[in-house]
């Protein structure tokens, strides 16, 4: 079982814990998971790990929520890199989900991955995979409105679907599938979707 790198390996106990989980959640799937090979990894024991998580399924939970802190994040880089600019912040947004594609492993989407492995529609793990991608709706929708576009709802969820397809894609085709052509076909969408006619294309 191979171990942290350093400087990961000096780090505190719950952040070399969580990263070990982060890794191997990914990698190997969830459910493929032990608590031992976690903690083996983090270079600790169980005791410590339990310590820091009082079950795998808040551990479970605090990778998701770490995923999807990460998600939110990238929306604040869209605004800080064209601010007052909705549709450029629109088209940065599927850029860089366009080159996640690009260089992913071929495990696809994380969060998506989890939301397949953790079938309990009560699991507290599979609420914050729910939340996090109603969330991620809700901010395409009003970004693609504030944009101008016509029918603000169908064309967010015309990407929303595409965006979603293309990271699962990468687990059946591989990142030279139709993942590969994300940007294009989203830039394609957005530019044959009206606009209202009080807002200059």
């Amino acid at each position: 079982m191979a171990r942290l790198k350093r400087p990961l390996a000096q780090a505190p106990p719950r952040q070399r814990i969580l990263h070990a989980a982060r890794d191997l959640f990914y990698r190997e799937g969830i459910n493929a998971v032990s608590v031992e090979a976690i903690a083996a990894t983090a270079g600790t024991n169980k005791m410590t790990l339990y310590r820091h998580f009082s079950s795998r399924d808040e551990l479970v939970a605090a990778y998701l929520t770490e995923l999807a802190a990460e998600g939110e994040g990238v929306w604040e880089a869209a605004r800080a890199a064209h601010p007052g600019d909705p549709d450029a912040q629109l088209r940065f947004l599927l850029r860089q989900v366009s080159q996640f594609a690009a260089q992913s492993s071929g495990r696809g989407c994380a969060l998506a991955n989890a939301a397949v492995e953790l079938a309990e529609r009560k699991h507290p793990a599979r609420r914050i995979v729910e939340a996090h991608k109603r969330r991620q709706r809700e901010r395409l929708v009003a970004l693609v409105r504030e944009a101008g576009y016509a029918r603000p709802e169908r064309v967010a969820d015309e990407l929303f679907l595409l965006v979603e397809g293309a990271r699962v894609s990468l687990q059946s085709v591989g990142r030279e599938g139709p993942g590969s052509r994300l940007y294009a076909l989203a830039e394609a969408l957005l530019d044959s979707a009206p606009k209202k006619k009080s807002v200059k294309a």
